[in-house]
């Protein structure tokens, strides 16, 4: 038996304030910075250009070589690492110049995510725009940031003595860490632009917890695409659906002890990928299938739209060998669908 809408009103959702809405503004401006960071970084690894800068020099390195001489400084200090001994020797300046200039790129473009989020806030603090709970949330959130750095150079020099390239596991705590950065802000930017309902006393919102829980999962499925991206897993069993003529690899138990496997074999780790990957697109038809019927607007059917188009990207990415552009592309569409799988939690909150 279905109920009128018209027997129990629900109120309008109130607009921002005007105080609110250059908040929201600049947290989305934010969003969209980390959101293109997150890909840079993509591209940063794809092209092993992360080792390239040996130092880190949070201030004066915002300034590249601007002289030969600068360039054969930075150039020498890469050749002490393993990276160029064991991967890269007879490396030329101008072949190193095109990886120092990716992460490079990749160390700006944080820098300027910290200055476009301090500046403005400091600003919103001192005319009072943003006070109590959300100050200290913003601040939060800052600080989060700060760690991103600190853990970005930990993830680096752990490339540094004893290994050609970086520990997968510091990577994947690295993605991880800009993605929960990434939610942190865009969730406040969305509490900002779509305020508690008002006109009942105590009214609350409840979140969507399906589009939660499908947010989470497209997390947990990105979080071993970092795996796969820190282990080069993806480059072997470029067959789908078929991993070497089986469903489930042979040498998927192969490290002992057992648990090992899904951290440290790259077969249980493009395995581990698939099935999640798999499983977020089935998970996400679920919850359209559910939810499109009730839906306020048309986000829920952007998350399908999303899930399809990434697993083809997915599935692409694998089957042509990882090719730079479309594996980055793959990644972008990651991040697009888990930030419509949060504007979907928000957009479906309902009164209780």
């Amino acid at each position: 038996m279905s109920i009128s809408t018209s027997t129990f009103p629900i109120p309008r959702v109130q607009r921002a304030s005007a105080s609110q809405r250059p908040v929201a503004i600049w947290l989305l401006v934010c969003c969209a910075m980390i959101f293109l960071m997150v890909v840079i970084g993509g591209v940063t690894r794809l092209t092993e250009s992360g080792l390239s800068i040996t130092e880190w020099k949070p201030v004066i390195g915002a300034v590249p070589p601007l002289s030969e001489q600068e360039w054969q400084t930075e150039f020498e200090h890469y050749q002490q690492i393993p990276e160029y001994r064991e991967r890269n020797a007879g490396m030329t300046l101008a072949q190193y110049k095109h990886i120092f200039w990716w992460e490079y790129v990749h160390r700006l473009w944080g820098r300027l995510i910290g200055a476009v989020y301090l500046l403005p806030l400091l600003g919103f603090l001192a005319t009072g725009r943003v006070r109590g709970k959300l100050a200290w949330r913003l601040s939060g959130i800052f600080v989060l940031g700060a760690l991103q750095g600190a853990l970005g150079w930990y993830m680096v020099k752990s490339g540094l003595v004893d290994r050609v390239d970086v520990s997968p596991y510091r990577l994947t705590a690295h993605l991880g860490l800009a993605l929960l950065i990434y939610a942190a802000t865009l969730w406040t930017a969305l509490d900002l632009l779509r305020p508690p309902f008002s006109g009942i006393r105590g009214a609350v919102l409840r979140t969507d917890g399906r589009a939660l829980a499908l947010a989470a999962f497209v997390f947990l499925t990105m979080m071993a695409g970092g795996l796969v991206a820190g282990t080069d897993a993806g480059f072997v069993y470029n067959t789908f659906p078929l991993m070497d003529g089986h469903w489930i690899p042979a040498g998927y138990l192969d490290l002992a002890p057992w648990w090992l496997n899904p951290f440290a074999n790259v077969a249980a780790i493009q395995f581990d990928h698939r099935v999640l990957g798999i499983s977020t697109v089935l998970l996400t038809l679920l919850y359209w299938w559910r939810a499109h019927r009730n839906a306020a607007d048309s986000t829920v059917h952007l998350v399908a739209g999303m899930a399809l188009l990434q697993a083809a990207l997915g599935i692409s990415t694998l089957l042509l060998v990882v090719p730079i552009p479309l594996a980055a592309t793959h990644q972008a569409g990651a991040v697009a669908l888990f930030t419509l799988a949060l504007v979907a939690a928000q957009a479906g909150r309902r009164r209780r």
